[in-house]
């Protein structure tokens, strides 16, 4: 195909603000990173500079006429590879229009700002896609190995790369950090492999040591030792054909039977810093949209207001964004967090008050100016205001999404391996299998649940 090469770079969705924190590994991550520099593109771009939003800048009048389109003139994998493996997700995924159009719904918010911090540290546009095996561009998704978020990091790997976990946020559903931590990772991971990105790729999913291990075993039998050829776990097996099968659907729609519905190339949000803790609902209001579309775009916030620790920012609508600067720089500190007087009774404790009040002994003893845990009976507290939540965010957390050829499946009450296997037609040894379990296990209510589908899960592969 030929691809026109005439956009130099895409802008980074958003105003882009000096209170957004670039991320650096730490050292030293018990062999599975490797302790490279941090991230190679902070000498070439600082997000925190510039407070513009960007548009991409183009050699000639010609623009794309949308996301895919830029995708194509920025994809760097060889998408001329064809195999049986590849070719059970290419079919799968051709079959399925309307996955690929809830995942594009989804993806619209996000789908700007990731293909622009790609492109702006040089790395293949493919990876823009990632996120669909991951999560299906969901940001809410966690999985039963305790991932979470667009990218899907586990704790361990979110910690090394400072992608905090709190009662108020989790820095791996934060669409700007946890960006720029998968971003870092793969680049550090890619180095290790000595630029090849398809054993790079194995490696985001299986493990650096994993990948490594499997490469000496072949080399100890003087076997190849590209991606194709090792012994992988069988997700692994699965997971780089996915993106190539979802590269080669973007590469060339009309060869496949399948429609991309068009991202446009504007930005979706901007970054726009607060300078403190405001509640969700009071930002909703200054932004002129709902509570929801707010929560969608800062899914890192767990609770009703932003992390009083940080990060002091929030994504808004692009179009909004001025309207919402202004309105927040007219809004009185007293009224960002509003707040209850609470009269201390006898056998109280800030725990107890806390969990009464929807949050934490630490915020009031914050708030109340105290140091320790001693409160005295008969005087008053200041309490975070929280109201009438205005949406339950946990309510955004589906209970089945499903991933890219899979089902992620949350466990409800009277629930059993029986029920659900007869629900999704699957077998329940099968079902108790996939997640390493017997069918005799107990089934707890919130339990994530995997659900393989459509033969694609590397299995006879």
């Amino acid at each position: 195909m030929n691809r026109k090469r005439n956009w130099i770079s895409i802008a980074v969705a958003g105003i882009l603000l000096s209170g957004c924190n670039t991320l650096t590994p730490k050292p030293g991550a018990g062999g599975e990173v490797v302790g490279t520099a941090a991230s190679q593109h902070s000498d070439r771009f600082d997000w925190r500079e510039s407070n513009r939003v960007k548009t991409p800048v183009s050699r000639t009048a010609e623009a794309p006429e949308d996301l895919w389109e830029l995708s194509r003139e920025h994809f760097k994998l060889d998408l001329t590879l064809d195999n049986e493996r590849i070719g059970k997700q290419v079919n799968y995924y051709s079959k399925h229009q309307d996955y690929l159009d809830r995942v594009t719904d989804r993806a619209e918010r996000y789908y700007h700002y990731i293909l622009g911090q790609l492109i702006e540290r040089d790395m293949p546009a493919e990876l823009a896609l990632l996120p669909i095996v991951e999560s299906a561009y969901d940001p809410f998704a966690y999985s039963r190995a305790h991932a979470a978020g667009p990218w899907q990091f586990i704790p361990g790997t979110a910690r090394h790369f400072g992608l905090r976990n709190s009662w108020w946020y989790d820095g791996r559903r934060d669409i700007v950090a946890s960006t720029d931590a998968a971003l870092t990772y793969l680049q550090q991971l890619n180095e290790r492999f000595d630029g090849d990105w398809l054993l790079t790729l194995a490696a985001y999913n299986a493990g650096g040591g994993t990948v490594s291990r499997a490469i000496k075993r072949n080399k100890a039998k003087g076997r190849a030792t590209d991606y194709w050829s090792l012994d992988l776990p069988r997700e692994t097996k699965a997971y780089v054909p996915k993106l190539l099968a979802l590269a080669k659907l973007v590469e060339e729609p009309q060869q496949y039977g399948i429609s991309l519905k068009p991202l446009a190339t504007d930005p979706y949000f901007a970054i726009i810093e607060t300078d403190g803790q405001i509640e969700l609902d009071q930002a909703a209001k200054l932004a002129g949209t709902s509570v929801e579309e707010l929560k969608l775009l800062n899914p890192g916030f767990r609770r009703w207001a932003t992390d009083p620790e940080g990060p002091h920012r929030l994504l808004i609508p692009v179009a909004s964004a001025d309207d919402f600067r202004a309105r927040l720089a007219r809004l009185p500190a007293s009224e960002r967090v509003r707040w209850n007087q609470y009269k201390i009774r006898r056998g109280d404790s800030l725990s107890v008050i806390a969990a009464r009040f929807d949050t934490t002994a630490d915020a009031i003893r914050r708030a109340n100016k105290l140091k320790g845990n001693r409160i005295v009976a008969g005087r008053t507290l200041l309490i975070p205001r929280t109201g009438k939540q205005p949406v339950d965010f946990a309510s955004l957390e589906t209970d089945t999404r499903s991933i890219g050829g899979t089902l992620s499946y949350r466990v409800r009450s009277g629930d059993s391996f029986w029920k659900i296997a007869r629900k999704h037609g699957v077998g329940v040894k099968d079902l108790a299998r996939w997640n390493k379990m017997t069918p005799r296990d107990p089934l707890k209510v919130g339990q994530q649940l995997t659900l393989f589908v459509g033969g694609i899960d590397g299995s006879d592969s």
